[in-house]
């Protein structure tokens, strides 16, 4: 009950001890069987030490750097649909872009317009990691790499210096 455990939260700043719930280590929460992990805090928590363990179907760092470059190919291979940091947790840089552009012309958007120009650019960046991704049969860390990689190439073209 997610109501109970936000006023056992507020009450006592802590979800243990509410009725129903068992304590786990951090290392047993990484193990959990789910449709979506969302390692949110530290980097490094997904390892090849404990990567074979990692039971998601999905996942989301929203942390930077959760997982370690060598667990990459190992979540692959399992067939974990991996949603790289960069990627995930672009929201906030993406809308502080909005807000400068916005501030640059003096011309303001409704917080609805913000949502959907995020949505717009998120959701392209996503598409174009999964299709890069699967066009060169890697993870979608690397197809994102290979975006920015071939970005950059076009950008030094367009400046003549390649």
């Amino acid at each position: 009950n997610s109501h109970e455990a936000a006023l056992h939260k507020e009450k006592t700043r802590t979800v243990v001890g509410l009725d129903g719930t068992k304590k786990i280590s951090n290392e047993e929460l990484l193990q959990l069987n789910c449709d979506v992990l969302i390692p949110a805090a530290l980097e490094n928590v997904i390892t090849r030490k404990n990567v074979e363990n990692i039971n998601c179907k999905i996942l989301a760092e929203l942390a930077n750097g959760p997982t370690t470059p060598d667990a990459d190919n190992v979540l692959f291979e399992k067939g974990t649909l991996l949603i790289p940091d960069f990627l995930c947790n672009a929201g906030g840089v993406t809308v502080s872009y909005f807000e400068m552009v916005q501030g640059y012309y003096l011309y303001f958007w409704t917080e609805r317009e913000v949502f959907e120009a995020l949505d717009r650019v998120m959701t392209r960046a996503y598409r174009s990691t999964i299709e890069q991704s699967e066009r060169f049969k890697t993870h979608n860390r690397m197809g994102a790499y290979i975006i920015s990689i071939e970005r950059v190439i076009n950008a030094m073209k367009l400046r003549g210096w390649l």
